[in-house]
């Protein structure tokens, strides 16, 4: 008999098929059963379809479709077509018929719910791999495929005033929002690893600002007699003159600008100081009333000087901080950090100064206390920044470590172990009991030290010779680069060409540690200088070793992220232009 005759699919639903006969054997559903007339002889076979979602079981009683048929065309209870049991078999094969019925229901809820499973699976997968991850800076929004409107949606979208209203739902919108508004875009791709410590330290110094600053106002209002009856000329007149002469200092200042570029964290550090400085005389005013223009004056002088410094300094710290050249996107951002953590200061210092009154003793506690937590977050901000540019102290620190190791320390190593005032030996000591580097040598540190005080870049030509001989001798040294190098009582002597470049000024740098080095453990001494540009001489030595390996140390140097197309300096403003006669 053929297989449409004789088997009928058993749908889920119910345990008896429709009406209407299937044409073929062919699985359009998950799962079926193909049940066929049973013999007494007939034993139930399980075989395994393989579907679209992996393979099923199929469940055929007696010899399947194509064996074991009962050619007895008897009607079953449901009619010719459908499969039935017959009578005319033994009472225990009559008997089973029910439980193999029994049994197939069984194994069809089993494999139903496998199936189940096994589908959720392959469509989970399935959705896994249509996903399509939006990337906006550090948000990554998941999509997935809309099949009905042939789009891609938001994954878990909100879908009611509920959800939208939730407490999570609000929290993350606001934490978008924040750092939208104050973080640069791509953070933190765009920006390098030291930025966040850098802004929040920032952020709580400039809360501790404003405080001093608001307490720092209400102590200059009080000295000027506001509340006591004062004329509102007088005392306008008094302010404008205060401030006039304290904006001076910024004019003044302004031909340092750069000393700000060498030593960026020095200088913003002493500008931190003297604003507190002018902050702490202006609260002394009401107890020198009589003084109050000169007070004024010197300390508007003060804060005038320290505000110049900040924006000049800021400026090096954010070039640094942008790592994908958004210097504007980050110099926003920053201003942005500014306003809120000065909004929350003003705050805090009003309230403050409501509770201090006209009292000055007060008023200089608690500036004490806010000024040292002021200058506590100034110095971790500053100690967090990794600059990357070569100044001589970091230059010569990476310098003397290649000499030593063959290898170029870190930009992090570097910038931890540099001092704040590295032309300050006294303060340079007071910080050398903490905790050494475990990467940088000591010998590379006390070499960097040494030769900071030691370099004299732009030196005068005329200060350094003295005969006629030793000029030729550096001119023909050096014909071929854009600086002359000299020792002059116990000074590294750097004469710079009208040509000179900053990588130039780099060049001479790397043989002055190298000069170093020769003295210090080869124990070669200067001789004069045309015998030290002879052959076999220390200055010809030191030249022919930089113009073989300057270029490996700028290599090692920018593999680790140092920036070295110049020195960051301030020489002297003496340049010669030296005349080769042509033969």
């Amino acid at each position: 008999m053929a297989c449409a005759s004789s088997c009928r699919p058993l749908f889920l639903s119910s345990p008896f098929p429709s009406s209407s006969s299937p044409s073929s054997c062919s699985l359009t559903i998950p799962f079926l059963f193909c049940l066929s007339p049973i013999n007494p002889s007939s034993k139930p076979i399980i075989t395994t379809l393989t579907a679209n979602s992996g393979s099923f079981p199929v469940l055929s009683v007696g010899g399947g479709c194509d064996g074991g048929n009962n050619n007895n065309n008897d009607d079953g209870p449901f009619g010719s077509d459908s499969w039935r049991w017959n009578d005319d078999s033994s009472s225990s094969s009559s008997h089973s018929s029910p439980f193999l019925l029994f049994l197939s229901s069984l194994l069809a809820c089993s494999s139903h719910s496998q199936l189940s499973s096994a589908l959720a699976r392959t469509n989970g997968e399935t959705e896994e791999d249509d996903v399509v991850w939006e990337v906006r800076g550090s948000k990554w929004t998941k999509l997935i495929p809309d099949f009905s409107d042939d789009a891609f949606v938001v994954s878990n979208g909100i879908s009611n005033l509920t959800k939208l209203l939730s407490l999570s739902t609000l929290w993350g919108q606001c934490r978008d929002l924040v750092m939208r508004l104050l973080l640069p875009e791509g953070f933190p791709d765009s920006v390098t690893s030291d930025y966040l410590d850098y802004s929040l330290w920032r952020g709580v110094q400039g809360v501790a600002s404003q405080v001093s600053g608001v307490l720092a106002t209400q102590a200059l209002l009080y000295a000027v007699g506001l509340g006591k009856g004062a004329i509102p000329t007088a005392a306008a007149i008094n302010w404008v003159l205060k401030d006039g002469i304290g904006y001076l200092s910024k004019i003044m200042l302004s031909k340092y600008g750069r000393h700000f570029d060498v030593n960026p964290k020095g200088w913003r550090l002493f500008a931190d100081l003297l604003e507190n400085a002018a902050f702490g005389l202006e609260i002394l005013t009401p107890s020198f009333p009589h003084l109050f223009v000169l007070i004024g004056a010197i300390a508007g002088a003060g804060r005038s000087a320290a505000t110049l410094i900040q924006a000049a300094t800021r400026s090096c710290f954010y070039a640094g901080f942008a790592a994908q050249r958004n210097f504007a996107e980050v110099i926003a951002k920053g201003e942005a950090q500014g306003m809120i953590s000065k909004s929350i200061g003003i705050g805090l210092g009003i309230a403050l100064a409501n509770c201090i009154g006209s009292s000055t003793s007060f008023a200089l506690a608690s500036f004490g206390v806010v000024t040292w937590i002021h200058m506590y977050c100034n110095l971790k901000s500053y100690q967090s920044i990794q600059l990357r540019t070569l100044n001589p102290y970091r230059a010569s620190l990476v310098f003397s470590e290649y000499l030593l190791s063959g290898q170029a320390p870190s930009i992090k190593e570097v910038n931890a172990e540099e001092p704040l005032f590295p032309a300050i030996p006294f303060l340079n000591l007071l910080s050398a009991n903490r905790e050494r580097s475990v990467v940088l040598s000591s010998e590379a540190n006390q070499a960097a030290s040494e030769i900071e005080l030691r370099l004299q870049l732009g030196s005068k030509l005329s200060d350094i010779v003295s005969n006629k001989e030793d000029v030729l001798a550096l001119f023909n040294l050096y014909k071929d680069e854009g600086y002359i190098l000299t020792e002059q009582e116990g000074k590294f002597c750097v004469v710079l060409k009208e040509s000179c470049s900053p990588q130039d000024m780099l060049k001479s740098l790397f043989q002055v540690n190298y000069l170093y080095w020769l003295e210090r453990n080869a124990g070669i001494e200067s001789r004069g200088a045309s015998n030290d540009c002879r052959q076999g001489g220390r200055l010809q030595i030191s030249l022919e070793y930089v113009q073989r390996e300057f270029n490996h140390v700028k290599i090692d140097s920018e593999s680790v992220g140092w920036v070295t197309d110049g020195l960051i300096a301030r020489p002297l403003p003496n340049r010669i232009r030296p005349v080769y006669a042509t033969v």
